[in-house]
């Protein structure tokens, strides 16, 4: 029997479809209607698709749309030769069984499954007779989500050939009155084509395109249109309660007061700079960010964090969103630069630390991280990742987690998420991904309210009640059961935080409008489309008992109201002979399956895909790039590093922490020695096992360094008794002193010789002012002006004093007082600085010099000593160090630990980006 494959695509992105196109003489879909009713936001719509075979064999048509990724479909029902064949919906794990069984039998049944950027696909198909028709119909829910002040509803349509009957009816009826509706989009350039009326509570948008127009629209052409259709409204706000719907017992509640005044915030941009964010991702989150910071109010503060393997902060405490300080956030911004692998678990604590560390009252607070991949170094497993985040945060503001493309793990960033009272947002790696992320941003950009909680007297089944945070141009709806449906004992109020003064928000005088027995079934409807959503959100938070528990009240809930949801599917039943279809909702954390799956890969994947080829990884430290045959260094180029601590590949060396490197001691510090933090100066070169450099063309391999050339810096802390030294390995640039009470900041950045010192010394005291001391001059910078000193003339700039003698330099800045030391060893000249004087708030000091004392104890144990900090035993080593903290340095015995065990904190807290 001959067959052929129709496609009809009536909503949905501009995917390409892999059949053939159909000849418009086989078949002739005849009418093809959308019709949607909004009342009080909630939108039920029906897409009905009428095709007639016109050949004189049977012919396969296959009916495919695309609705939108918030709604539930409800119905799907297919009418052939008078016949009625109707889609059931059940527990996916027994339309899984049936699917199973078809296909076991050699039919050919399809689960549907693509997935858009706001919208998914449904795709069926079914035998139609000679000279027969099909009718198809599906129906879907949604609740429409107020956005920037804004209801949408979408319309995609791509029939695939001009239709004759070719309509799309909207209706709209709000109570309070709609405020404004227009109509925009690609299809809606064809004005003459649409119809819009407006007459107080109800609003009517009409499309019927002709033929004629359908060829000749943008975008349309002899297979008819491809576009969409947005109607865009919104409604009157004349009570500050909001809106509330009664009926049969159940109610809904629209809140969203607008005038109100807004509310000064606390924002922390968290962003991922690691390898696999390079190129125009990279790019793009640069740009977005110039555009957020350009939009943050003066009133607001802010912070940026960068991260990879390490930290890297603007500044280490959050600052008020000043024009100067904005300037130069912009200028950090820019220079962001991907590298290394990814510490999320550090990254987002970081960024609750400098959260909970600004107070002031009556502010919002936001955290805000973007990623692009899974955790791959420090903390990696992610259960414990969400714990820290939420034990750091309690419930004291919101996390909202940006995942970019989709190699990143979205189902861990929206439990996160959603554990902190926020939301997880894809960003698609498109041309307009930076626009994507300047939107999220606005949507939480102008918060009205905090510590919002909804309160109903005489209420039961309520849907979530309690909100962290209001922003400007969104909404917060509730619906829930009217106690024995006795409106007269309802008694509804809102209780939230405005600034530093608690409001409410209650109308004794308040009159419920029922909606009579017409609508009964939709309010409550409503009721039970938020409290499933709300319910997949709960299980995604919990597990075991409890998560069961939840996940049956879900499932109970989708099938009694028969919405396909992520625990339900639909099965699309056939006239006898035909195959099985089952309907799946998609997860957003799949990519979709009409493209081309993404290969494995995470930041400290061995291999990364780069415009078609693959990039290689090398094993971290320090590279000597190998000479070329006239002398000239190879040049160098910088790629993703395996993390140090991680296992060495067959036949190389181990690494720093790890035995095997000969002539080098054991662990020294922590990841934060990694190849593109320890070379700042030029990218890192790759080299095959050869020594030759490695390209883009070579077949993946394990690379190694010719040779490792570490540079090691012992510092002392001195204690009651034998000090502490450790070593810091590498060019690193180091945060010194900070005082979070005050402006002041030392920074310092080593040398790259072994056991040396540094090679400048950075002062700051105000957003624009800052003393770099070198081996050989002084350097001042207030704002656009710098000056040079090299002579011993005091010098002020600002609240400090510099004073340059022969063999030091002392800095005094009010009960502040350091000294930098210049020493000279084998010819090579380092500086090395010391404090004088604390201040007396000297507890909030941070840094390496800001140290207090370690407190120990010697455990003495079979081989040898071992020392007991904080309840902890470590290994040690009794060795020896230079206190350089002195103009003539003795050499003193100490206790050589590693970074971590003598910090009690991990070297990385200490990293600074720039100087």
């Amino acid at each position: 029997m001959e067959r052929a494959v129709v496609q009809i695509t009536l909503f949905g992105l501009l995917l390409s479809l892999v059949s053939a196109q159909p000849i418009k003489s086989d078949w002739d879909i005849y009418s093809f209607h959308i019709n949607s009713t909004v009342t009080s936001r909630y939108a039920t719509t029906l897409i009905t698709s009428r095709v007639a075979n016109r050949m004189d064999v049977p012919k396969e048509i296959e009916f495919q749309v695309r609705i939108p990724k918030n709604a539930f479909i409800s119905k799907f029902r297919m009418f052939i030769d008078g016949q009625e064949y109707n889609g059931t919906v059940k527990a996916k794990e027994e339309a899984q069984q049936q699917y199973t069984g078809a296909v076991s039998r050699g039919e050919s049944a399809g689960i549907v499954s693509s997935v858009g950027r706001t919208l998914e696909e449904f795709k069926t198909s079914v035998n139609v007779a000679a000279h027969k028709k099909v009718t198809f119909e599906l129906t879907y829910e949604e609740l429409l989500k107020r956005t920037l002040g804004k209801y949408e509803l979408q319309i995609h349509a791509r029939p695939m050939q001009p239709v004759k009957d070719f309509k799309v009816d909207v209706y709209i009826h709000e109570k309070s009155g709609i405020n404004f509706i227009n109509v925009k989009g690609g299809l809606s350039k064809m004005a003459n084509a649409i119809t819009t009326q407006h007459v107080d509570k109800q609003a009517w948008v009409y499309f019927y395109p002709t033929e004629d127009q359908q060829k000749t629209c943008e975008g349309c052409g002899a297979q008819g249109m491809n576009g969409d259709l947005v109607v865009v409204y919104d409604v009157n706000r004349g009570v500050k309660l909001g809106d509330i719907m009664t009926s049969d017992g159940y109610f809904v509640h629209h809140f969203a007061p607008s005038d109100l005044t807004r509310i000064p915030k606390n924002v922390v941009f968290v962003i991922d700079q690691s390898g696999s964010m390079s190129g125009r991702k990279i790019q793009q989150t640069r740009i977005a960010l110039r555009h957020i910071l350009s939009d943050l109010a003066e009133d607001d503060f802010f912070g940026l964090i960068t991260f990879d393997s390490m930290l890297f902060h603007w500044k280490r405490e959050l600052v008020q969103a000043s024009q100067t300080n904005l300037d130069n956030a912009k200028k950090f911004v820019n220079n962001i630069r991907d590298r290394g692998t990814t510490d999320i678990n550090k990254a987002v604590l970081e960024g609750a630390r400098m959260l909970n560390a600004t107070s002031r009252e009556g502010a919002a607070s936001i955290l805000i991280l973007l990623t692009d991949g899974d955790p791959t170094s420090g903390v990696t497993n992610i259960e414990t990742i969400q714990a820290n985040v939420r034990k750091a945060i309690a419930d004291k503001f919101p996390l909202y987690c940006l995942g970019f493309g989709f190699d990143v793990n979205f189902e861990f960033l929206e439990k996160m998420s959603l554990q902190n009272n926020g939301v997880a947002r894809r960003i698609y790696e498109d041309s307009d991904a930076d626009l994507q992320l300047k939107g999220f941003y606005e949507e939480v950009a102008t918060p009205l309210l905090t510590d919002v909680t909804m309160v109903y007297m005489g209420g039961t089944n309520l849907t979530q009640t309690n909100f962290s945070q209001y922003y400007n141009g969104s909404e917060i709806v509730v619906a829930g059961l009217i106690t024995d449906n006795n409106v007269e004992a309802f008694v509804p109020q809102v209780v939230a935080i405005s600034g530093t003064k608690r409001v409410m928000f209650s109308d004794t005088n308040t009159t419920f409008e029922s909606t009579g027995t017409v609508s009964d079934v939709r309010i409550q409807r409503v009721w039970a489309y938020l409290t499933v959503k709300q319910l997949l959100e709960k299980q995604l938070q919990l597990s075991g008992a409890e998560q069961e528990k939840v996940k049956k009240e879900a499932l109970e809930l989708s099938l009694k109201y028969g919405f396909v949801t992520p625990l339900t599917s639909m099965v699309v039943t056939k006239p006898p002979g035909e195959s099985t279809d089952v309907l799946h909702k998609p997860k957003e954390g799949k990519a979709p399956p009409l493209l081309p799956p993404p290969p494995p890969r995470s930041h400290g994947s061995s291999a990364t895909r780069k415009q078609g080829k693959l990039m290689h990884h090398f094993v971290q430290g320090h590279l000597r790039p190998q000479a070329l045959p006239d002398g000239r260094a190879r040049p160098g180029r910088k790629g993703q590093g395996r993390q140090i601590g991680q296992a060495a590949p067959p036949g190389l060396p181990g690494q720093i922490g790890q035995a095997g490197l000969p002539g080098l001691p054991g662990q020294s510090s922590s990841p934060s020695l990694s190849v593109d933090h320890l070379s700042r100066a030029g990218d890192m070169s790759m080299f095959n096992a050869y020594g030759s450099m490695a390209t883009d063309d070579d077949v993946p391999q394990f690379l190694m360094p010719i040779a490792y050339v570490p540079s090691s810096h012992r510092f002392l802390l001195k204690t009651q008794s034998l000090p502490l030294c450790f070593d810091v390995t590498g060019d690193a640039r180091l945060k010194l002193l900070h005082y979070s009470s005050r402006e002041l900041s030392v920074n310092g950045e080593l040398d790259s010789s072994a056991n040396g010192g540094f090679t400048k010394i950075v002062i700051h005291f105000s957003a624009d002012q800052h003393v770099e001391i070198n081996t050989s001059e002084i350097i001042v910078r207030e704002g656009n002006k710098t000056s040079h000193h090299t002579g011993e003339d005091p010098i002020t700039a600002g609240g400090v004093t510099v004073i340059k003698r022969n063999k030091e330099v002392d800095v005094a800045a009010g009960d502040v007082r350091l000294v930098v030391l210049l020493h000279e060893k084998d010819g090579m000249k380092f500086l090395w600085p010391a404090i004088r004087q604390q201040p007396a708030d000297n507890a909030y000091a941070h840094g390496i010099l800001g140290l207090n004392a370690t407190v120990y104890e010697e455990v003495q144990q079979s081989p040898g000593t071992k020392l007991k900090i904080n309840d902890q035993v470590f290994d040690v080593t009794r060795s020896s160090a230079v206190d350089y903290s002195i103009a003539s340095p003795p050499t003193l015995e100490c206790w050589l630990v590693s970074a971590a065990t003598a910090l009690q904190r991990p070297l990385d807290d200490f990293i600074v980006m720039q100087l």
